[in-house]
């Protein structure tokens, strides 16, 4: 699975343009990631030498991101266009999505089980799986 991380205050604490401290688990996980196979994006929107820096605290404690800001390692990017950075990834982890960003250590659970949020959170609270509706067939052809 290709997986898109952002940094400020996902791996670390919010101090931008600084680096803030570590989140807790944040480059642990992330290692485990990679062990299992998982292709790691580093999606920021730092640049220069504040990008240099938060490439650099990744590999210092063993995070090598298989492409930075781009779906490939040797990806021609003009920065002169304006243009999308949209990326190819299978999962985005980043502080900004609804919901807040979870512990990494439920990260970790939610991606290795391949378990949606929604229904992690239904089974830590214990609540029952929704039932399936019956849909007629006009609503099955045309989704209505």
């Amino acid at each position: 699975m290709t997986i898109a991380v952002d940094f400020d205050g996902t791996i670390v604490e919010h101090k931008y343009p600084s680096i803030g401290k570590e989140i807790p688990f944040a480059t642990a996980t992330l290692k485990m990631l990679q062990r299992d196979g998982h292709r790691l994006i580093l999606w920021t929107v730092r640049e220069g030498h504040l990008l240099d820096e938060a490439i650099e605290f990744c590999r210092e404690r063993g995070v090598e991101f298989f492409s930075v800001n781009s779906n490939y390692p040797d990806e021609e990017v003009d920065r002169t266009a304006i243009r999308s950075r949209k990326l190819k990834a299978d999962l985005f982890i980043d502080d900004c999505q609804v919901g807040g960003l979870p512990d990494w250590g439920v990260i970790y659970e939610l991606i290795s089980t391949r378990t949606s949020y929604a229904d992690y959170l239904r089974q830590s609270l214990h609540l029952p799986a929704p039932k399936p509706q019956n849909r007629s067939l006009w609503s099955k052809l045309f989704g209505k």
